[in-house]
């Protein structure tokens, strides 16, 4: 018995493994964790007629295994090439690498119940994001250290549906602080963020350029961004006359934050972005402008800053593009944010910034709070909780006030994908290329649908949302993170699979 368990064994062994190597090296597999994904195959192709690559939109197919895309192949040089794998065809719908949202708050942890990594999450599986960039403020305590990052980290474990990075903070407490900067920036922040006017938040005070210029010495030795809400409060109550200062009127809100308090913060940006300049004290950081709302003098200052080679991007967000201060009605407090939507004028020159190559990017600021913030019954404008709440709806709201402009496919991914990828230093991010994580979403441009309560929305708080009871175009039917199928047709995958992202 001994010797013939000496000479079974060995062969045993080894038919096991050309069992293994053939058929499961060979044909798809599972994953290990098939709750990841609602297809739970870790070797497939997606195939579509309108494939949006770095060198244009093809037809063909992208081959995914494990969290990878391994391979893309045009539709004339398939020869056979599919035979193995499992296939998903999308016929015409549009294949796009997933978007990359660098300016979401999330909240988590302290204030779950304005949101919270879950439900946020869920919300840009839905809407084809498959990247978050989580801000540092609005959560509690705010995220300004290393022990505060951490906190941040281990409320997001097992709760994301969707890749999420963070920004730390910048603040007076820690601006001169280099030992807590670095700190902060070693645990994996992928860079800073900072508030020249009042944030509402109270652990996240306000910094001027003094702060700035010490932050951005830090962050060249890191080679990471600084972002920055830039607004500097001016004399706001001589913009409000006798008799015209109603608290419910959306033209009373927009008189005190003038574009002339983003105009004033960019002057003082640009007296230290030039450190930024090749050779200069900072140089390796850069300097991005969040939300940019002034299409007049403050961007050109930015313009000009540029060719100056100042380095220095900035972005703006979907409700400066679809909405104009003249159509909000008294009191609908959903659309108050900062800096605030301006004219029809202004929005018209902001599409043509964002054309033209101005803007580099977009980002949702996706800010919600719980609804009693928003003061819908007194309507106060002044007094409401400021931020718009967009997370799940960025991609048709683009799409479909972008398509009176002729915006491309091709442009959707810059700046949706492509430059928001290189912001947050994510290399294998941001396009569907060989080497890349398959992150993709899929959508149909074409199709329809109002935001009613016949949609699932996965905010946690619909009733806030600006978006709410508008028509869109661009409805998207399947969401991959990192190859995991997390979102399809309203159902999500019964994990939350989604990675931390973390700078080294």
């Amino acid at each position: 018995m001994d010797y013939l368990q000496l000479r079974v064994l060995p062969l045993l062994a080894l038919l096991a493994s050309l069992i293994y190597f053939f058929y499961f090296q060979d044909s798809p597999t599972l994953f290990e964790r098939s709750d990841c994904s609602l297809f739970p195959y870790n070797h497939y192709w997606i195939i579509s007629k309108r494939i949006v690559t770095p060198h244009g939109v093809i037809s063909g197919a992208v081959e995914v295994k494990e969290e990878k895309i391994v391979s893309i192949i045009k539709e004339e040089d398939w020869h056979g090439n599919l035979k193995k794998g499992q296939i998903i065809d999308y016929g015409e719908a549009v294949v796009m690498p997933g978007l990359i949202d660098v300016h979401a708050h999330l909240n988590d942890p302290g204030r779950t119940e304005w949101e919270g990594f879950p439900s946020g999450t869920r919300a840009a599986a839905a809407g084809g994001i498959t990247t978050l960039i989580d801000m540092p403020l609005n959560n509690f305590p705010s995220t300004v250290s290393a022990e505060t990052l951490k906190l941040k980290i281990d409320a997001a474990e097992k709760n994301i549906y969707v890749d999420v990075g963070f920004w730390g903070g910048l603040v007076p407490e820690n601006a001169f602080d280099a030992n807590s900067l670095e700190a902060l920036l070693s645990a994996g922040a992928l860079g800073l963020k900072s508030f020249m006017c009042p944030s509402g938040i109270n652990d996240f005070p306000m910094t001027n350029s003094s702060h700035i210029k010490e932050g951005l010495s830090i962050l060249a030795k890191y080679r990471r961004p600084l972002l920055v809400h830039a607004e500097i409060p001016q004399d706001s109550e001589s913009h409000l006359e006798d008799g015209e200062n109603d608290p419910r009127s959306y033209s009373t809100y927009l008189k005190t934050r003038p574009p002339s308090w983003e105009e004033a913060a960019i002057r003082e940006l640009l007296t230290v972005s030039k450190d930024t300049r090749i050779g200069g004290p900072a140089e390796g950081a850069h300097l991005h402008v969040v939300h940019l709302s002034d299409a007049g003098s403050s961007l050109q200052l930015l313009k000009e800053a540029k060719s100056n080679g100042d380095s220095v991007t900035v972005e703006t967000c979907p409700h400066y593009l679809a909405f104009s201060a003249e159509e909000i009605k008294d009191g609908d407090t959903r659309f108050k944010c900062a800096p605030p939507i301006r004219d029809a004028a202004n929005k018209e020159r902001l599409w043509t910034a964002l054309l033209e190559g101005d803007i580099d990017m977009l980002s949702s600021d996706h800010s919600p709070s719980v609804p009693d913030l928003k003061l819908f019954d007194e309507g106060n404008f002044l007094k409401a909780w400021g931020g718009i709440s967009s997370l799940q709806f960025v991609l048709p709201v683009t799409w479909s006030h972008g398509r009176q402009y002729g915006v491309t496919l091709e442009q959707l991914a810059l700046w949706w994908s492509e430059r928001p990828a290189k912001l947050a230093g994510q290399d294998l991010k941001g396009a569907i290329a060989v080497g890349n994580h398959a992150d993709i979403t899929v959508w149909e441009p074409n199709v329809e649908f109002e935001l009613n309560n016949d949609l699932p929305v996965y905010l946690k708080h619909p009733s806030i949302s600006a978006y709410m009871g508008s028509k869109l175009s661009g409805k998207v039917m399947s969401t991959f993170v990192r190859g995991n199928l997390v979102y399809k047709e309203g159902k999500h995958a019964p994990a939350a699979c989604g990675a931390p992202i973390l700078a080294t």
